[in-house]
């Protein structure tokens, strides 16, 4: 018995290393639509389903994903630029068990980093060796290149929206250069801070015309996230909507969009490109593992 258990640790390691990871990024072509609130929630309702998650700070310049969850991290993925430190050693705990992946907030150069610096940080993800189901990157908005970068890196892109005709235009544009550019053609599009679920759908509509008639693309109606007061005061606690009102609508709805989200079939292989966790898609795929978490 004394003697199988490193055995069997080390197993455990190495399946870990080979399982594939859920890796959605959460974005928006403007600031100001909830982008981060939707990123921290969607992880916290993931996390609290029992799923190990990661949610990667990836506005790399104007980070506030701690500053949501009023956490106080030493390093951050600045640290991990220039060296100073690995990946893991960044990494905080949040709420529900969720792990964090902050950035910096005010340093110039890590808002104009080059394409390298992307691939570097999207390979390093792949050293981490603590159990991972799902990888949740919560991107800049707009369509700078860390936008590009870490989207493209990922399996599956989370658009959201608020009933703001600037949200609309700007969302259109950026899935107008990711389909046409990049060669992403599936997007899932939450509706935030809507009054109600009819509103909602009418917001999903108006970029589905749009998109229908002039891009070559897929749209998914990932769902709604009410206009909630509770919302609001869980920010100003600096806490998760999950966290502090867990029966509240807007948790509620996050709740759902979380089981969407679990519920979306792994791809069966890699995709081509520079992705997160690229090795164990292409491990997955030639054992022939499951491809559903």
């Amino acid at each position: 018995m004394l003697v199988s258990e490193p055995f069997n640790q080390t197993h455990g390691l190495r399946r870990n290393k080979n399982k594939p990871v859920r890796v959605i990024a959460v974005t928006s072509g403007k600031g100001g639509v909830g982008k981060t609130s939707v990123a921290v929630n969607l992880g916290v309702s993931l996390a609290s389903m029992g799923k190990d998650v990661l949610l990667m700070d990836a506005d790399l310049g104007l980070a506030n994903v701690d500053v949501m969850l009023g956490l106080r991290p030493r390093f951050n993925l600045s640290h991990v630029v220039s060296g100073e430190r690995a990946l893991d050693e960044v990494v905080v705990d949040g709420p529900e068990g969720l792990k964090i992946v902050p950035a910096s907030s005010g340093i110039h150069s890590m808002a104009v980093l080059g394409s390298a610096e992307h691939a570097g940080v999207i390979r390093a993800f792949s050293e981490l060796n603590f159990p991972l189901d799902v990888l949740l990157i919560d991107t800049a908005a707009g369509i700078s290149g860390s936008v590009i970068a870490y989207t493209k890196a990922a399996q599956e892109v989370i658009v959201v929206l608020c009933d703001e005709p600037a949200s609309i235009t700007d969302a259109y544009a950026l899935i107008k250069i990711l389909s046409r550019e990049y060669g992403l053609h599936r997007f899932h599009v939450i509706t935030n801070m809507v009054s109600s679920i009819q509103n909602g759908k009418d917001l999903y509509r108006k970029i589905l015309q749009v998109t229908d008639r002039y891009l070559d693309v897929a749209l998914d109606f990932m769902g709604v996230i009410p206009n909630d007061e509770y919302l609001r005061k869980a920010i100003q606690r600096q806490k998760s909507v999950i966290d502090a009102f867990p029966r509240c609508k807007s948790s509620l709805a996050f709740k759902k969009l979380a089981q969407k989200a679990d519920s979306w079939p792994m791809p069966a292989s890699a995709g081509g490109r520079l992705e997160f966790f690229v090795e164990r898609l292409i491990m997955a795929s030639q054992h022939g593992t499951g491809v559903s978490l």
